[in-house]
């Protein structure tokens, strides 16, 4: 996995995690620190913090694969852009009944990307 979905994974799951893994994972993500530099952050080995991360970096994964946030916020996203788009579509219809329902579905597909 690259950085970004290791990001979304913490972002998602980091709540279950020790303060020790949240913030190793937190400082070489989204702080982009060195293996190095971490370890002298938390008074640790370059090889605890390797370690850590990727023991880290397995428990998000199987999180990931069983209950599965990361990929259902996904799917939803994809699905609300294809609503809002289908929704402007409508929009260009010169039906009157048409435009205010079009219009509730931008309503409501905007409350649903929020």
């Amino acid at each position: 996995m690259d950085a970004l979905e290791m990001t979304l994974l913490l972002d998602y799951y980091g709540g279950m995690l020790t303060d020790k893994q949240r913030d190793c994972f937190d400082m070489r993500y989204n702080q982009d620190l060195s293996l190095g530099e971490i370890g002298e952050a938390l008074g640790v080995s370059r090889q605890a913090v390797c370690d850590n991360l990727t023991r880290t970096e397995a428990l998000l994964r199987r999180m990931e694969e069983n209950i599965g946030c990361v990929r259902r916020d996904q799917i939803t996203r994809k699905a609300v852009r294809e609503i809002l788009d289908a929704a402007e579509e409508l929009k260009t219809f010169s039906d009157p009944a048409v435009s205010p329902l079009a219009d509730r579905i931008l309503f409501a597909a905007q409350a649903l990307k929020e």
